[in-house]
């Protein structure tokens, strides 16, 4: 594996339960890639995603995500393999009673941040990423869906992560938007953060054209 590499996953197995939802898992994600995951609803895609931030155990084969061992995972290293990553959801998952600024600081502290001007330089420099400078004070709900997933985009990039695992981001997004959030992942990964990107939008797809990797019949295919 080389140094570059964000994930390998080698003949790995992957349960919900008892039951066998993917086998003789073969991937690879290295720095700055840019890749989709793709598969019918009922797939393995979100077992996949939820293996590799450690939520379900790699019950065969050998695994590792931005350094940490899958096969091998303890409980108490699953937070400090979740700080390495990002993590974006279809539904965004702010926090709806506090604002911008205050969602990003809820993130900063339970990841051990503790220096309250290097997290104000922190968040404005996400924001800025992520173009959404002038929003920390709003609330969440006075953004639109868009903004809205810029914002859970910038959460994610808080920690500065090696990689970035977004499920379905542009599921709840118009066309227009969509482009716009696809733009911005991008970008991301252009500055060396891997995005992995789970989508049903084709058609956005077929626009921006990159890797994928397809859960289909209990396999994963990479092309």
């Amino acid at each position: 594996m080389s140094e570059n590499t964000v994930i390998e996953i080698s003949n790995g197995k992957i349960n919900q339960g008892k039951t066998t939802v993917l086998e003789e898992v073969n991937v690879q994600v290295d720095k700055g890639q840019f890749i989709y995951l793709v598969g019918k609803t009922g797939s393995g895609k979100s077992s996949l995603l939820k293996t590799l931030y450690g939520e379900l155990p790699l019950k065969e084969g050998e695994g590792q995500v931005a350094g940490y061992q899958l096969n091998k995972l303890k409980k108490k290293e699953i937070p400090f393999l979740r700080r390495k990553l990002g993590i974006v959801f279809q539904d965004f998952q702010l926090l709806m009673d506090r604002s911008v600024n205050q969602n990003l600081v809820f993130v900063m502290k339970a990841t051990g941040w503790t220096d309250k001007k290097k997290m104000k330089e922190r968040i404005d420099k996400v924001l800025t990423q992520v173009g959404l400078q002038d929003k920390g004070p709003s609330m969440p709900h006075q953004l639109s869906g868009g903004e809205q997933q810029r914002i859970a985009i910038a959460r994610a990039l808080i920690n500065e992560p090696e990689l970035i695992l977004a499920d379905e981001p542009t599921g709840n997004l118009d066309p227009e938007t969509s482009d716009k959030i696809i733009h911005l992942l991008s970008d991301i990964s252009m500055n060396g953060t891997a995005v992995l990107m789970a989508t049903h939008d084709y058609a956005l797809m077929e626009k921006y054209k990159s890797k994928t990797i397809t859960c289909k019949d209990g396999r994963v295919e990479m092309s």
